[in-house]
């Protein structure tokens, strides 16, 4: 008998990400959708077969009775709606930052920690840390982490279609209404609030997270985040210590061989990650592979991956596949 799978915020760009994933990957189960009242009697196809929206609401999730429920619709949403999916037995894959941080949630890279997808809630980490964990974790098995430096170039598909639309209207003069400055023909050094730290809560959130899915809570870690002018795709430049001494050679064969990882690393002949390599797909891309030659045992890497897909809903899939 087929599992019930909830889908929540269906109508969102993460959401419909969702459905291309379940119908690439062949996932065969039975799905309710669910979304705000003003969605509810919209219809979509999954596997063929049509699906109506209802309303989420507390008597909608008691009677679906499902089995796993993808969260996309925001932190607000999750923390209220998560918890009575999970009183009903199903077990909640939450996109949002709501319960990364809880003690007792998992927050799960399949590549990397799937031992943590376990309880009720497991959390999507956020979709800058997801690729360099994808990266750093076979690393970490070969020379031990010392210190990582993270620097984002962040599409504006990771701020919503509001994002989007600020960039498209930018390029016609368009003042912006999401971000606090144009985006276009410009890079802003702010994704979400500042905290007393100095840090905004993206870059927090890059330190946290990834300490607590690598299990190595007194890493080192520092982070730098930015919004740029392109709709899809984030890319990270990665600065990490090891502590051992990193063989090039070995550091490129562990990830050519690492799950989810595609290495693109031939600088002399112009061969590197891009935005324009992900685009669309679920892999991590990596390259610029070489030798930070002005401290010891240290690396350079940039990494690129489509944030709506891996950074998002594909990790979120991945997770049900293992469950499932």
């Amino acid at each position: 008998m087929n599992k019930k799978v909830a889908i929540v915020g269906i109508t969102g760009a993460v959401g419909q990400t969702f459905v291309k994933v379940i119908e690439e990957r062949k996932i065969n189960a039975e799905y309710v959708l669910f979304a705000s009242s003003r969605s509810a009697g919209k219809k979509f196809k999954i596997m063929n077969k049509e699906y109506t929206v209802i309303e989420l609401n507390d008597e909608n999730i008691r009677t679906s009775k499902c089995d796993f429920a993808l969260f996309s619709a925001g932190g607000d949403i999750s923390k209220r709606f998560a918890p009575i999916f999970a009183e009903t037995g199903c077990i909640v894959i939450d996109n949002s930052s709501a319960f990364r941080m809880d003690d007792d949630k998992g927050l799960v890279v399949p590549e990397v920690n799937p031992h943590a997808a376990r309880g009720s809630i497991i959390a999507n980490p956020n979709c800058s840390t997801i690729p360099c964990m994808v990266v750093l974790k076979p690393l970490d098995d070969l020379y031990g982490l010392k210190r990582v430096v993270f620097s984002t170039y962040q599409a504006v598909s990771g701020a919503g279609t509001e994002g989007i639309t600020d960039l498209r209207e930018g390029q016609k003069g368009k003042p912006p209404q999401k971000f606090v400055h144009p985006i276009y023909n410009n890079l802003i050094p702010h994704i979400d609030s500042f905290l007393p730290n100095g840090n905004t809560k993206e870059e927090q959130k890059m330190i946290n997270e990834s300490r607590k899915i690598l299990g190595k809570p007194d890493l080192a870690v520092s982070a730098t985040t930015v919004r740029i002018p392109i709709e899809n795709c984030h890319s990270i430049s990665i600065n990490v210590e090891f502590n051992k001494k990193p063989d090039i050679a070995k550091v490129r064969a562990v990830l050519l061989s690492a799950q989810g990882v595609v290495v693109l690393d031939q600088p002399e002949h112009n061969i590197y990650p891009m935005p324009i390599n992900a685009d669309d797909k679920d892999e991590v891309f990596v390259g610029r592979i070489r030798i930070d030659e002005s401290q010891p045992n240290t690396l350079n890497m940039f990494v690129v991956c489509d944030n709506i897909r891996k950074g998002a809903a594909t990790n979120a899939v991945q997770i049900l596949q293992l469950l499932i």
